[in-house]
């Protein structure tokens, strides 16, 4: 019994050592202060008022000062002593009384704000690199909200369902995303990090939150804020090497705040359509370090998806030396379609450690981990550690939205939840397999299973070979036992020209680690079988609804396909170190497939249909024949690192290049196999960001046969041709050349894909255009075999038209300059085209 008392004692002990100091931030007039810095003098540790500017931390007995500060607004102290209460505070903050101390004006009429500036960006370097390594204590809370919400976006209605799902009011009202999150983050010099999310809450969720970036530093020349789509060169800092030609500085005046004298300054873009900030940043006298700023970005910022984005910093002391950002807000504002909606994501900093001792070995791959119980943490431990108080409309948010998914989850397998569940997937509808396909979950306490038909009519093509082509594909998908997942995908496909039908299917069987500690290593074993058509080129070059239109329009049957009867089989794994290893074995009896028909809309054209076959490079059909062969790829990109979940990690890139290697044999008399051939072809690729310079992309290969004995047309070198005003895939095709008139057995042979997006370097200096946001492109794709097969073409063009298409006017140079064409093309690029692009050009190859 004595230990349940001492138990008893020890916790309201801990219970009521701990209270609380909490208030509200107003100026003279009245009006809230909101997101006012709250500070314990002498320390880094406080809290950040909220939108409402009420702010609330925990405290032990004892008594403190307290710092609140907002920029363009004085600083006040108040002493606080904490005994067995809670202590209120308010504070009534004045208007910065600026002072225009004396200062010697150059007799260029120059504002002393540039000689401020000049001595900023001399210790700039100094203080982004003025401790070794730290760490600090982070929490974050995030929250988008919309003010509006249209009842159809591009004439599409927006269910009734969706809207109550999201807990929106009539006009389309309501918090979209809420989240809190506890983390350790830690940083060495020159490029280490680590986070170490101890907590996390999503409202109405079980998932992690987490806002990035986590430090925004003007100490760098170019700042990057939230991912690169906001803009992929960065924005240039006001203290970078040559802001003084990028913009303009006024000096304001100065203040006094703990002896130390600060000038504040406003900072203002010399042209438009740069990416630049606007606003106002102080600057601490003698040892010029940012004292604290409130700066916005704005359409002529060249910011991209928002139309908004206000940052706010404040800066304290750690120690004599070394100043730390204690508070950050970024606020945003999005207004399109209809859609409005606004974003808080505010940052406080406390306990900076700049002298820590790392572990041997603890900076790794995994540079942002979340404890195994990250996602447990009941509501009253986030009432305990909270630095931002909620807002009433995000404590509401909280409580509805949390009590639904529990009662959603606690009713996850009941017999009514599954029904409801079924119910509201609604009937299946058989005319849904003609459009919009059919894709639905069979729910299920035991066996919950996923399956589906694809869309008849988009999936329908015409070939002179097949003709009018339907295609039927479905798909099977579980989760199976040992973190294991299935995909079974049957295929049927019907010429009616030619009368032939194939059928094969694909089935898959994925498995993940899902220890938190393992290492990675991810295999897939893949299966195929059945009779299909295929490409002569199995990257497949051409789509088939290119080569519809082509055809249909123009009598342009560019894609040559072949039957086959086959059976595939591959294994692949992927570990953590970022090597990928692959082995492929392949039967094909290969058939050939002639055309059998030559309509086109209009008759004149169809004299231009060429044999189904690549005529280019081969004089007759080929023979039918049998080949097996074996495929190896290595793939290694040095560098790769993690974010690791409580179960799973997921690879977040890396700064270095893929490299892969490429071993393919064709095995002679094995199931009657009549190849025989041994080529291997080596790649590096990657994406180098220069930031205010563009981004370079390249490609470059090398390769050749080792061995050409016996080797049909399907198994020779292809060099990804176009011949459509349509661009081909980027970084992997030549948009002027043949399909296959360069197709080669030699034994060597180079090519390069290498492009440069300058994502406005050039263009925003042209007046009028740079409004538009559209962004030079240019580059080459080459590749050599010999004097008397080569190709070059050079290219520029323009992209994120409209965000989504890309222009490009091409050269080309076949066979040392002796023929020369010249075209435009069309494709998708910028800030959603790169997307559409990726999603176009995946999947398109036959597998094996």
């Amino acid at each position: 019994m004595k230990k349940y008392f001492l138990l008893l004692a020890i916790l309201i002990a801990i219970k009521t050592s701990a209270q609380k100091i909490y208030g509200t931030v107003f100026n003279a007039k009245g009006d809230l202060l909101p997101y006012s810095s709250i500070t314990i003098k002498g320390t880094t540790n406080g809290a950040s008022a909220n939108n409402r500017a009420r702010f609330a931390f925990n405290v032990t007995p004892g008594t403190y000062t307290i710092v609140c500060q907002h920029v363009g607004y004085t600083t006040q102290e108040k002493a606080v002593t904490i005994n067995s209460h809670d202590e209120e505070l308010v504070f009534i903050l004045a208007e910065q009384k600026l002072v225009m101390k004396e200062v010697v004006v150059k007799s260029n009429g120059e504002d002393p704000a540039y000689q401020i500036i000049r001595e900023a960006i001399k210790k700039r370097p100094g203080y982004f690199k003025q401790v070794n390594a730290f760490t600090c204590d982070l929490y974050a809370k995030d929250m988008i909200k919309l003010r509006h919400l249209p009842t159809k976006i591009f004439g599409r209605k927006i269910p009734d369902a969706d809207r109550q799902e999201m807990m929106l009011d009539t006009l389309g009202v309501g918090i979209i995303y809420l989240s809190e999150s506890v983390a350790k983050v830690a940083i060495q010099q020159p490029d280490k990090f680590k986070m170490q999310v101890v907590s996390s809450r999503v409202s109405g969720s079980s998932g992690f939150g987490f806002s990035f970036p986590t430090f925004i530093s003007l100490y760098q020349n170019t700042v990057t804020i939230f991912a690169e789509q906001l803009n992929p060169r960065g924005f240039i800092s006001p203290l970078a090497d040559k802001a003084i030609s990028f913009y303009k500085f006024k000096f304001l005046g100065s203040f006094w705040e703990n002896g130390k004298e600060i000038n504040s300054i406003r900072v203002t873009p010399r042209r438009d359509y740069e990416p630049l900030f606007s606003g106002i940043i102080n600057i601490t006298e003698n040892d010029w370090r940012i004292h604290s700023f409130d700066l916005k970005l704005t359409k002529k910022s060249q910011l991209e998806i928002i139309d908004t984005l206000q940052i706010t910093q404040f800066h304290v002391p750690v120690n004599d030396e070394v100043w730390r950002v204690k508070n950050q807000l970024l606020h945003f504002n999005f207004n399109k379609l209809g859609i409005d909606a606004i974003g808080n994501f505010v940052n406080v900093y406390t306990d900076y450690n700049v002298a820590p001792n790392f572990a041997k070995n603890y900076f790794d791959r995994v540079i942002i981990k979340y404890d195994t119980n990250v996602n447990k943490k009941p509501a009253a431990y986030w009432d305990s550690i909270r630095p931002v108080p909620l807002e009433k409309e995000e404590v509401k948010d909280y409580l509805v939205k949390d009590s639904l998914f529990e009662r959603q989850k606690d009713s996850a397998i009941s017999k009514t939840a599954i029904d409801s569940l079924k119910k509201k997937q609604g009937k299946v509808k058989v005319l849904d397999v003609f459009w919009s396909g059919i894709s639905r979950t069979h729910y299920s306490k035991l066996h919950t299973y996923n399956w589906g038909v694809n869309s008849l009519l988009k999936n329908m093509e015409y070939n002179t070979a097949e003709g009018l082509v339907l295609n039927v594909g479905g798909y099977y998908e579980k989760n199976l036992p040992a973190a294991r997942r299935l995909t079974v995908m049957p295929n049927i496909r019907y010429g009616f020209s030619n009368a032939h039908l194939n059928a094969w299917t694909d089935i898959t069987l994925r498995s993940r680690d899902m220890e938190l500690d393992k290492k990675i290593k991810r295999e897939e074993w893949a299966f195929s079988a059945g009779k299909r058509v295929s490409q002569f080129n199995k990257e497949s070059p051409i789509t088939p609804l290119v080569n519809s239109i082509s055809t249909l329009l123009y009598g342009d049957n560019f894609m040559k396909t072949y039957e086959n009867i086959f059976v595939a089989t591959g294994f692949t794994k992927r570990y953590e170190s970022g090597l990928r290893f692959s082995i492929k074995a392949l039967y094909e009896d290969r058939i050939p497939l002639n055309n059998t028909t030559k309509f086109t809309v209009f008759k004149r054209d169809s004299v231009d249909i060429t044999p189904n076959y690549p005529y280019e490079k081969i004089a007759t059909q080929f023979n039918r024949y049998q080949a097996v062969i074996v495929s190896t790829d290595i793939s290694y990109k040095p560098g790769q690192q993690y974010v690791q979940f409580p179960y799973r990690k997921v690879a977040i890139g890396s700064k270095y290049p893929t490299f892969t290697l490429n071993y393919t044999r064709g095995l002679n008399s094995i199931f009657g196999s009549d190849v025989n051939f041994d080529k291997w072809k080596f790649n590096v690729a990657n994406d180098n960001n220069f930031k205010l310079w563009g981004l370079l992309k390249y490609n470059v290969g090398l390769g050749g046969f080792l061995n050409n004995k016996t080797v049909y047309i399907q198994d020779y070198q292809h060099f990804n041709g176009n011949r459509s005003t349509l661009a081909a895939e980027y970084l992997n095709s030549f948009q002027l050349s043949s399909y296959y008139a360069n197709s080669t057995t030699a034994k060597f042979y180079g090519m390069a894909h290498i492009e440069h997006h300058f994502n406005g370097l050039l263009t925003n200096k042209i007046p009028g255009f740079n409004q538009l946001n559209w962004n030079l492109v240019a580059g080459t794709n080459t590749f050599y075999i010999n004097q008397l097969s080569n190709h070059v073409e050079l290219f520029i063009g323009l992209e994120n038209i409209l965000k989504i298409f890309r222009v490009d006017f091409i050269t080309a140079f076949e066979n040392g300059g002796r023929r020369r064409t010249s075209a435009i093309s069309i494709g998708f690029g910028g800030l959603l085209g790169g997307t559409i692009n990726k999603v176009v050009n995946t999947d398109k190859t036959n597998g094996f």
